[in-house]
């Protein structure tokens, strides 16, 4: 794809909506796929009370809809103001305590795993049931709807096509804790071929560094896969 399609397909605008100004993709088609819609307000006459705390609406105590879940509340329910990237919001908005909390959790990471997806880690990469292992870099393109992988030869695989995702771990650290992260399997469809098609990544052994940055890596994309699947149930 040259550079003149791909700036096309990542051209953005801002557009204002009730909740808000966002900054969208100009062809939705092309959105991020961590992406989500943003919801249907409850109707003002559907809820006469607070949907959490049960207060009945009046003059002095006015309703306000949470931007991330559409849902009816008073001002002490719903106060925060958080960020919500994945809808593509420019400034902080209004939330519930709920929604709140899941948005301050996904700031993690588009404030840090997102970047180590977008830079890369080096793996040992497997196709199918290839018995042979090629060494090759692996990113996230800087649009997010692709997984780069770079070695003698190139591959692409769109986001949205992956359709499972497992982590591969080994033994347990001495006093307990989480397995150690050595690889991953990815199951996703390619087009023009029938049936799903395996990619596997194993993180190899070296004193340079890169194993942890590799470890790093398959965590990053483990939450991407959470919210991935978030987004396709929406």
């Amino acid at each position: 794809m040259s550079s003149e399609v791909t700036a096309r397909h990542d051209a953005k605008k801002l557009v204002r909506s009730p909740s808000g100004l966002r900054m969208v993709p100009e062809h939705r088609a092309f959105g991020s796929p961590f992406g989500l819609e943003e919801p249907q307000w409850v109707p003002d006459k559907e809820c006469p009370r607070c949907m959490q705390c049960d207060t009945k609406f009046d003059f002095l105590t006015r309703k306000h809809h949470c931007r991330r879940c559409g849902k009816c509340f008073c001002d002490k329910c719903c106060s925060q103001k958080v960020a919500l990237r994945r809808m593509c919001f420019v400034d902080p908005v209004r939330q519930c305590a709920e929604c709140a909390l899941v948005s301050h959790r996904e700031a993690e990471f588009y404030d840090k795993q997102l970047k180590l997806l977008l830079s890369g880690a080096t793996f040992l990469v497997t196709f199918g049931n290839s018995e042979k292992s090629d060494t090759m870099v692996c990113r996230l393109s800087s649009n997010q709807r692709y997984l780069l992988l770079d070695g003698d030869s190139r591959h692409e695989v769109e986001v949205t096509r992956i359709a499972a995702v497992q982590m591969l771990t080994e033994g347990f650290p001495p006093g307990g804790g989480n397995a150690r992260a050595t690889g991953m399997t990815l199951q996703y469809t390619a087009p023009g071929v029938e049936g799903v098609t395996q990619l596997k990544l194993t993180a190899g052994e070296d004193a340079n560094g890169s194993r942890r940055q590799a470890t790093a890596w398959l965590v990053a994309m483990h939450k991407a896969a959470k919210l991935l699947y978030e987004s396709r149930d929406q």
